[in-house]
């Protein structure tokens, strides 16, 4: 699926190093201000434990994991929204992008250079949201009085989009994003048209120091930012990118030994290509034989059809039904004979909304 996430943050906050350490794409770093200025996209796999079991159960050796795309995009600085710096580039940059990723630095190291000065994670996370919401403002004032004439003289079409609007404008004119107003379905579908960057789902990422990588939660930063995304409705995950970085350079014995030593049971960039997964509302179903097991992407609300097509558009076009498990049932009695035996394997039309973890064959006629 071609959605991606956009990781964006100031200057200088880690964002291509932990770039690096998700994808190992070897983007170029520097201790100055935008030392990324063209978005680097790099592709990842999507950890999941899933896999390993239902291969050990179908018996391959064979598996293949889902992907998900990050984009790096160029830091920011204040004045953005009116084109200072890279201000124009970044924020069409955010525009091609489905989620935020939200870099915050949460450590101190004279050795690295603020672009403010000092160490300040709730500032650093205004200065960006401010220019966001700014370059919103912008885009809905110059729609605004157009559309609300247009209501006024009953067009109905114009009438929707005004109240939509009416709710947006108050909220960033407080200086808020947009996400945090509350619309109708047939709203939603206002809104998607307005291209707002205040309306994408936002993922904050604390870049913590190496000492705290085992419990970023007792950083001051991360309570900082915890509390600032809690206003929002939006999550947090603390991670430390120049460990992470160091971490996937490491021999996957070496990584284990290194995990166990730092007090983690799994890499920090697990959490994160997750949770930046599960903010789109992605999800993950499976086929298995014996020749591959594989993870397919989807997202939530899909009916069977729609998953078949992922796969092929000729699966699409010719599906006649799914035969459909549950993993934790396969989990559970062990084989597709026995959850078949205990009832458990069912045949799904074109109505049946896929559930996350669901193994499926299609059959398809065309």
């Amino acid at each position: 699926m071609a959605l991606t996430a956009g990781i964006v943050g100031l200057p200088n906050v880690g964002k291509s190093t932990l770039f690096n350490a998700i994808t190992k794409a070897g983007a170029e770093m520097a201790n100055y201000p935008f030392a990324t200025i063209e978005p680097n996209v790099g592709v990842v796999e999507v950890p999941d434990a899933r896999l390993a079991r239902i291969a050990e159960i179908v018996k391959t050796n064979k598996i293949i994991p889902t992907t998900f795309e990050f984009t790096d995009i160029a830091g920011i600085v204040k004045g953005a929204s009116k084109g200072e710096g890279l201000g124009n580039k970044f924020l069409e940059n955010i525009r091609q992008v489905n989620a935020i990723v939200h870099v915050v630095r949460a450590f101190d190291d004279d050795n690295i250079v603020h672009v403010n000065g000092t160490v300040n994670p709730v500032d650093d996370i205004e200065t960006i949201n401010t220019e966001l919401v700014l370059a919103d403002l912008e885009s809905i004032e110059k729609r605004y009085d157009r559309v609300s004439r247009s209501a006024k003289g009953g067009d109905k079409e114009a009438k929707a989009e005004y109240e939509v609007l009416e709710k947006i404008k108050p909220l960033l004119e407080a200086g808020k994003p947009a996400r945090l107003a509350e619309f109708t379905e047939e709203q939603e579908k206002i809104v998607k048209g307005l291209f707002l960057l205040t309306t994408k789902p936002t993922l904050y990422v604390a870049n913590v120091s190496e000492d705290d990588m085992s419990d970023p939660t007792a950083s001051e930063y991360f309570q900082e930012i915890q509390e600032y995304a809690n206003a929002e409705h939006a999550q947090v995950i603390g991670l430390s990118a120049r460990a992470e970085e160091e971490i996937a350079e490491m021999a996957p014995e070496d990584q284990a030994e290194f995990l166990e030593m730092s007090g983690v049971s799994e890499p920090g960039l697990n959490v994160l290509i997750r949770a930046a997964y599960s903010l789109l509302d992605l999800r993950t179903f499976f086929t298995a034989g014996v020749k591959e097991v594989r993870a397919w992407t989807f997202k939530a609300g899909a009916k069977a059809p729609e998953t078949a097509g992922v796969i092929h558009s000729d699966f699409q076009r010719g599906f006649i039904r799914a035969e459909t498990m549950s993993y934790t049932d396969l989990d559970q009695y062990g084989s597709e004979k026995a959850v078949k035996e205990a009832g458990r394997l069912r045949s799904e039309g074109k109505e049946y909304v896929v559930e996350d973890g669901d193994i499926m064959e299609f059959l398809f006629n065309v």
